[in-house]
């Protein structure tokens, strides 16, 4: 691994195995272990307790310093309390609750990506969804809440405006509800296996590579986050196309070698 040597101010905050507090969870075994042989300052703390209205990180948080949290999808709400219980210690995480829905909230950053991304109607839980869609004549639709989509067999293309309401019902019923309200995109045709994951990091762009798209440096200086990740998939024609921001800290590295995460963290603003 590259010898990395992190400001001494940035604290990483990872979730514990929730029957061993003193281990990572295993999702996060090996960034956490990459963390702390890299030099950064780690701590630990109980989702389980957290979400029961306890926090306490193990080491604790020194006072003053910046925390970076990289760990499980939190609704935004959640985000605000954990936000609030961090700053209750003298600490202040890198990216505020409003920068964390921002990038979390599919209709929070559309407006500002619409030329790179598929057309989405936005509507309540409730809406008549074939009405929202009347007259577009989209060749498909695909179908998800304010933050995921449908990945049962079934999957979220609805084939036409009457099947839109049937990939709803099933989110709910899989996931338990439907976060924020229901994003109706217009179905593209993309090359398979052409999807990449690129990073954000105080405006700057990273790739797992080293290689950056413009489209990804254009987003750099858009969207309003510290810290966020860029989905971006090739159409059928070979044009870029983006189709999910997300929050960086709850953001899986998927094909990204953890030495070169480690390395993007320990990146210096430009």
């Amino acid at each position: 691994m590259t010898d990395i040597h992190p400001a001494p101010s940035l604290q990483l905050l990872f979730p514990c195995d929730p029957f061993n507090k003193r281990l990572a969870d295993q999702a996060y075994g090996e960034e956490y272990d990459a963390a702390r042989a890299a030099g950064f300052a780690c701590s630990l703390f109980s989702f389980e307790d957290f979400e029961a209205g306890q926090f306490k990180a193990q080491p604790a948080l020194s006072a003053g310093v910046t925390v970076l949290y990289r760990g499980w999808m939190l609704a935004p709400d959640g985000y605000a309390r954990l936000h609030q219980a961090i700053a209750g210690r003298d600490c202040a995480m890198l990216t505020s609750p409003a920068q964390y829905r921002h990038c979390h909230y599919l209709p929070e950053w559309y407006a500002l990506c619409e030329e790179f991304t598929p057309e989405t109607v936005i509507v309540a839980r409730d809406a008549d969804f074939a009405a929202a869609v009347e007259g577009r004549n989209w060749p498909a639709y695909f179908v998800k809440d304010y933050v995921k989509s449908l990945t049962t067999q079934r999957g979220s293309v609805a084939a036409t405006p009457q099947e839109i309401a049937e990939v709803v019902g099933l989110i709910e019923r899989y996931r338990g509800a439907v976060e924020g309200g229901v994003c109706i995109r217009k179905f593209e045709q993309l090359q398979a296996d052409s999807e990449e994951r690129y990073f954000v990091l105080r405006g700057q762009a990273f790739g797992r590579d080293g290689m950056v798209p413009a489209l990804v440096h254009a987003l750099a200086h858009r969207i309003d986050s510290p810290f966020f990740s860029v989905d971006v998939v090739a159409s059928s024609e070979g044009i870029l196309r983006l189709i999910e921001l997300g929050d960086g800290q709850v953001s899986d590295r998927k094909q990204w070698p953890v030495g070169r995460f480690m390395a993007m963290l320990d990146s210096k603003p430009a």
